[in-house]
């Protein structure tokens, strides 16, 4: 069990990480995804760091576990807001947000059978 929680927890961190710096940086990606759902620039960096704090978080899990349990729900939350964003904006290509979304209740699921409710 604790393998599959080490790969989830690892690979849900360095995703929504790598996330996170594309937004700080000003990648074209997440400019454009922005544009397309009618989300404001200026919202670019603190959406960057909510998904820099889940993914330190999720790290932060294997010290303090109710930590990592946080960080899993919350980054859950935030990809439930991005999935009404997409709907609201009648975006209907949903590939990324589904991965993301997947591998985030992954990392709460296998949080909650590793260390319990």
């Amino acid at each position: 069990m604790f393998a599959s929680y080490l790969a989830v927890t690892l690979l849900t961190s360095a995703v929504n990480g790598l996330a996170a710096i594309a937004n700080f940086i000003g990648h074209e990606y997440p400019k454009s995804q922005a544009d397309k759902l009618r989300v404001p620039r200026s919202w670019m960096r603190p959406l960057g760091a909510l998904l820099a704090a889940g993914a330190l978080g999720l790290l932060a899990g294997f010290a303090v576990p109710v930590l990592g349990t946080l960080a899993a729900a919350g980054l859950v939350l935030y990809f439930l807001g991005a999935f009404c964003a997409h709907l609201l904006a009648r975006d209907r290509q949903l590939g990324p947000w589904a991965v993301f979304f997947c591998l985030a209740v992954a990392a709460l699921a296998v949080n909650l059978a590793y260390h319990g409710p």
